[in-house]
């Protein structure tokens, strides 16, 4: 990942069409990587349909969503050998340590409570995608 003229294909799966944008807009190219390419889920669902047809980077993924939440996205993934090591950062406004142990124990990289600022969501790609905390 370390070249600036590489992509990073991320994934967000939120039924908010705002935080969706939030989330992208919080993405220009960085010296740490070069362009971003944003996919987009508004539920459970189609978040596992959208990974199955694309190769991601990483997946940021909300945790109140219809059809399927984002713990049992999180918990299907893991199931899977193909995304065992996929960064996904659980984003949501589940701030109860339980909700945080439970993501933690279901295999999450991360965990952001709303809102998340610019700089919290740069940093917490860039651990986990370069694996640095600068």
């Amino acid at each position: 990942m370390g070249n600036k003229t590489s992509l990073i294909k991320i994934l967000v799966v939120d039924d908010s069409r705002i935080m969706q944008n939030i989330l992208k807009n919080s993405f220009a190219p960085t010296e740490a990587w070069g362009r971003t390419e944003f996919l987009t889920a508004s539920d459970g669902e189609e978040a596992l349909k959208v990974i199955s047809e694309n190769e991601v980077d990483i997946l940021f993924l909300d945790w109140n969503m219809p059809k399927l939440d984002g713990l049992a996205v999180l918990k299907k993934l893991r199931q899977n050998d193909k995304y065992k090591e996929l960064p996904i950062i659980m984003i949501t406004s589940e701030a109860a340590k339980y909700n945080i142990i439970e993501a933690m124990k279901a295999g999450v990289s991360d965990y952001i409570i709303k809102p998340a600022t610019k700089k919290v969501l740069v940093e917490k790609v860039k651990k986990c995608i370069l694996g640095s905390n600068n």
